[in-house]
């Protein structure tokens, strides 16, 4: 599990960033109004950026499986 981890406090600050931005402007529209699916990325971001995992990267690794 430690190959997924940001080390970059810079990037998890970013990550935040995004993922806030996407929150708002779920917000803004109205929580009942957006689609489900918009929800999932503001979720990796924020998650990523809280612990450091990233969960686009492993899925991303899974599918392509580079060596």
């Amino acid at each position: 599990m430690n190959k997924y981890k940001i080390s970059s406090t810079a990037l998890r600050l970013t990550l935040l960033i995004i993922g806030s931005m996407i929150f708002l402007g779920i917000w803004l529209t109205g929580f009942n109004v957006v689609h489900w699916l918009l929800y999932v990325p503001a979720i990796f971001l924020t998650f990523a950026a809280i612990t450091g995992i990233c969960p686009s990267l492993i899925v991303t690794k899974s599918i392509f499986k580079e060596s």
